[in-house]
């Protein structure tokens, strides 16, 4: 799994400005789930070959009673409990509060390893910015510049060596061996995925409970249908029946996010007797920004009127339009409706993403296209598309080579992605084209 980092501090600390550079986007998924008034923020981060998930939280009081403070000191803790590390943020140019102070409790009780980070220390001396803070008691402070950078990439590599230490040694041995396709199930709480889960298997594996939340930690589960393996992620997950009423709230996005990454192919679950809404676009959208083979389930289908049918596929085209690439199946958790095709659609999914597409293929195939529609000129140059090759699997990466590539429109793109997609019957999983334009000789000449 990959690890999580939780960014705290009381308000105007700069938790954003960090957030938004550790992620490289301001694009960030966010839970919003009914009744949160001030939502967490979740998004991913690399620094070199190592990724991780990164939230961002609202400012913190911990003792807030009521009101919008006690809503964001709420999504805070949530974070906490989510996180393998906490980054504690304090502004070095403001100085040590009381506020500090009473978060500093708060993190001590929770058990979590935390790193004490003093941001807007640019162009201040390390002493100056961090001596306050010792008294804090949480160890050597980190000084930092979020909004230049100063310090950033020493502090994540700091915080992921300690978030990999406070993991279990045996973490790895308590999942089930992985075989066959990882399937990951991820919807909004009480979509059905448990009871998915519960008529795939044939027996009460997880816990299905009419209520958000009833589970918290995403399991893995072999499982065998029509000769095939899988391993079934539920990023819901169990939990012991004596705990099914404890913390409602407890749905995980970090969880779905580490599941969605880890998986071969996702069945992104709705629920069609409520309205899709900017969560579950959310969650499609991060689906294919990881570039898993997915495939949609609307889910409680049965019971419904002919009109109401209607009106949910015109929602989903509207808000949903940037999924055209996977297959959409109608079921019934409960009662195991259309299971079957559901199953079938995952099997094809994954045979596109994993497709082994070879260069002559691709190459002819590129041959075609541009036969039947060549790019516009730009500038009086014409691109040239002289061969491709694969370059990735999970999703299929298709590397196209030639000259002025650079001059190639989106819509010429998107029309090149539709024409590999009906050739090799890439159905069900993202695909990316990357074009690479060849070394001008006479770009020295032209600049000397």
């Amino acid at each position: 799994m990959k690890p999580v980092i939780a960014l705290v501090g009381r308000p105007n600390v700069g938790k954003s400005t960090l957030f938004n550079r550790l992620t490289r986007s301001r694009d960030a998924l966010v839970a919003d789930l009914p009744g949160l008034t001030r939502d967490r923020h979740y998004g991913e981060g690399r620094v070199g070959e190592r990724p991780f998930l990164v939230i961002d939280t609202g400012g913190f009081e911990p003792v807030a009673k009521e009101g919008i403070m006690f809503q964001m000191a709420l999504q805070t803790k949530q974070a906490v409990a989510e996180a393998d590390i906490v980054v504690f943020l304090v502004d070095g140019r403001q100085g040590m509060t009381p506020h500090d102070k009473t978060i500093t409790d708060f993190l001590r009780r929770s058990g979590r390893p935390v790193l004490l980070v003093v941001n807007k220390a640019e162009g201040m001396k390390y002493t100056s910015a961090v001596s306050d803070f010792y008294e804090l008691g949480l160890g050597d402070p980190y000084a930092i510049s979020g909004a230049h950078g100063d310090g950033v990439h020493d502090l994540v590599d700091e915080a992921l060596d300690k978030a990999f230490a406070a993991r279990p040694e045996n973490e790895e041995e308590l999942l089930p061996a992985e075989r066959g396709i990882k399937l990951a199930l991820v919807g909004r709480p009480n979509v059905g995925k448990s009871t998915l889960i519960n008529t795939l298997l044939g027996e009460e594996r997880v816990i299905a409970f009419d209520m958000p939340g009833t589970t918290r930690d995403s399991i893995e589960i072999p499982f065998e249908r029509d000769n095939q393996h899988y391993t079934l992620i539920d990023t819901a997950g169990i939990r012991r029946r004596g705990k099914v009423f404890e913390a409602i709230e407890k749905f995980s996005v970090v969880k779905t996010l580490q599941s969605i990454s880890e998986a071969n192919v996702v069945v992104l679950m709705l629920d069609a007797q409520q309205d899709i809404s900017e969560q579950d676009a959310h969650i499609a959208g991060f689906i294919l920004e990881s570039g898993r083979a997915l495939v949609v389930a609307v889910n409680k289908w049965d019971g419904l009127q002919s009109h109401e049918r209607d009106e949910i596929k015109n929602t989903m085209d509207r808000k949903l339009d940037f999924l055209g690439f996977a297959k959409t199946h109608f079921i019934s958790a409960l009662k195991g409706t259309n299971i079957g095709p559901l199953m079938k659609a995952v099997d094809s999914a994954y045979r596109a993403a994993m497709a082994d597409l070879s260069t002559p293929k691709l190459t002819r195939a590129l041959q075609e296209a541009v036969e039947k529609q060549e790019p516009k000129r730009k500038g009086g140059l014409r691109p040239k598309l002289r061969y491709a090759h694969q370059g990735g699997m999970n999703p299929p990466v298709i590397v196209i080579h030639g000259n002025s590539l650079d001059a190639i429109s989106e819509p010429y793109k998107r029309y090149l992605e539709k024409h590999f997609r009906d050739t090799f019957q890439l159905v069900g999983t993202p695909l990316r084209i990357e074009l690479r334009t060849g070394k001008n000789p006479f770009d020295k000449r032209e600049k000397s």
